[in-house]
């Protein structure tokens, strides 16, 4: 019985321990785990020694605010599509292009944080309010929310991207970066490519014909007005559009034409400036019908949306500071949108031109982060290290060509040096030309 009795008990005691080893192995599994979720770990081997360091796992936030509804509805939902697709790529490989060789960090992932502003800037500013605390960059969408969120941005030393470009972010310099040429030296490209084609001995004679509106007013400023003075137009006046309008712009018009203007510049969205041309077209008006006159619109008008919309109505009319068509994959920028489009969803796809936009400026946001962090582990982060150790840093930036080259400065929150010129021919987009941009406007 006693031989019996210890035998169980021996037993027993091997089970204890059985049960203590697998408890421990539970454990450090558990606790391994645990560690792999917040860390990333490298192993460096030398022909003597081998080293393993662990780096923290961090996740950063881009996007900001869209104006999803409203009269930038599809723009902007066309950008959100370009952000999305482009975090997606970044994570996934941590590569930034397929032109670029520096790499993104591999224990930093991005999330993507946004909401619809609905374009009224009491929400833009409580959007703001909400995100903030929780970002070190930001976005920001059309003139109406941008215009209230400049100051407050720029108290908070938060570096932003955006879809506006009016003089409005340089007086003073703001912290908000665009990688449009601003709309007074898009209209100054025009101006130049249409005074390089006079043919008349007389001063062609110019005015404004533009949106109601703040972006639309944004081009209405002394040193625009100078500008084409000192290149030998004769300044006529300026005629205002409802941004979206309800009726033609007959009156508008008509006043052009009493007023013997030879070129009308304007700021219009595509549902502003389609239903202009157009009734032009019925007027008469037009760089080939009876009242010979050319329009030329600054980028919110994007051949690419308007071209496939008007046809043969819309020849002659002019877009400056846009971009390729998302067709043209020569241009290296808008083969890569296409392979992510292809890749993440290839069933529905994006074809509003501001898809680019997106990428692009999903692509000044990460480059930010990523220049800041050659400076500043990814954890301690503040906007005010993205601000001036990243969005300020960035010089000569490679959008793959469907923008000139973008560089910023502590005082320059205007990238581009060249304006891009399209015209609409034979009902298609025709690349006219790269003009300087003369900075029109006096920071």
């Amino acid at each position: 019985m006693t031989k019996i009795k210890l035998e169980k008990e021996n037993n027993m005691i091997k089970i204890k321990l059985l049960f203590i080893s697998l408890l421990v192995i539970v454990l450090a599994t558990s606790m391994f785990t645990a560690c792999s979720k917040d860390s990333t770990t490298t192993t460096t081997q030398t022909s003597t020694t081998t080293t393993t360091t662990t780096v923290k796992a961090v996740t950063l936030k881009v996007g900001g605010s869209f104006s999803l509804t409203g009269a930038y509805a599809e723009d902007a939902a066309a950008a959100l599509a370009g952000f999305e697709d482009y975090v997606k790529y970044v994570n996934e490989n941590k590569t930034l292009a397929p032109w670029r060789s520096e790499k993104f960090p591999s224990n930093v992932t991005l999330e993507l944080v946004w909401r619809d502003d609905e374009l009224k800037p009491e929400k833009a500013l409580t959007i703001y309010d909400e995100l903030k605390s929780g970002m070190v960059l930001y976005r920001v969408s059309a003139s109406q929310t941008a215009m209230p969120l400049m100051d407050p941005l720029m108290a908070d030393n938060m570096g932003a991207t955006t879809m506006v470009s009016g003089s409005y972010l340089l007086s003073p310099p703001k912290t908000v970066f665009t990688n449009y040429p601003l709309y007074t030296d898009e209209l100054a490209a025009i101006a130049d490519w249409f005074k390089a084609n006079w043919k008349e001995t007389r001063k062609p004679r110019v005015a404004y014909l533009t949106a109601d509106s703040s972006a639309g007013r944004s081009i209405d400023i002394p040193e625009m007005q100078a500008y084409l003075v000192n290149a030998g137009f004769e300044f006529v006046g300026k005629q205002f559009v409802p941004m979206v309008p309800t009726s033609p712009p007959t009156t508008q018009l008509a006043w052009l034409k009493d007023n013997n203007v030879d070129l009308a510049l304007g700021w219009m969205i595509n549902p502003g400036s389609q239903p202009t041309i157009k009734e032009a077209v019925r007027l008469g008006m037009g760089p080939d019908l009876a009242y010979k006159i050319t329009f030329g619109f600054a980028a919110p008008s994007h051949l690419a949306v308007f071209a496939p919309a008007m046809g043969t109505l819309g020849n002659g009319v002019l877009v400056a500071g846009s971009y390729p068509e998302m067709s043209n994959t020569s241009v290296a920028g808008v083969a890569f949108c296409n392979s992510l489009q292809t890749k993440y969803h290839p069933d529905k796809k994006v074809t509003h031109i501001m898809y680019l936009h997106g990428v692009i400026e999903a692509m000044l946001q990460v480059e930010a982060l990523r220049m800041a962090m050659t400076n500043i582990a990814a954890d301690k982060l503040t906007s005010k290290d993205v601000l001036e150790k990243g969005f300020q840093m960035i010089k000569n930036f490679s959008t793959g060509d469907i923008t000139p080259p973008l560089t910023f400065g502590p005082n320059d929150p205007d990238g581009p040096d060249d304006v891009r010129v399209d015209q609409v021919q034979n009902g298609k987009v025709v690349f006219i030309g790269n003009y300087p941009a003369h900075h029109v406007y006096t920071k």
